[in-house]
């Protein structure tokens, strides 16, 4: 989950909403710098879903940038794993959490 979930400029003139997957999208391709290859397999999604989502995710901060908008993430379809005592919960994820 980011940090912080909305990012407000001064002379804000609306709201566009970001969704986890799309967070998580940038957060992985822009800052991570991950391929696209690597960050579907960290998703668990198809390659051409991931890039879908990073196509959205980029016009929307982009919208909000140049169209002075609150952007709040929000939403989504997604699975937190509850990882503890270097236990996976989900089985699936958690074995590259130091990646995460």
């Amino acid at each position: 989950m980011p940090n912080s979930t909305s990012f407000y400029c001064d002379n804000s003139k609306g709201e566009i909403v970001m969704s986890v997957e799309e967070y998580e999208a940038l957060r992985l391709i822009d800052y991570k710098f991950l391929t696209q290859e690597e960050a579907s397999v960290e998703m668990q999604v198809a390659r051409t879903t991931l890039q879908r989502i990073y196509d959205s995710a980029r016009k929307k901060v982009a919208k909000a940038l140049v169209e002075s908008l609150v952007l709040r993430i929000n939403g989504g379809s997604y699975e937190l794993c509850k990882y503890r005592n270097n236990e996976c919960r989900c089985g699936r994820c958690c074995l590259k959490k130091d990646k995460i």
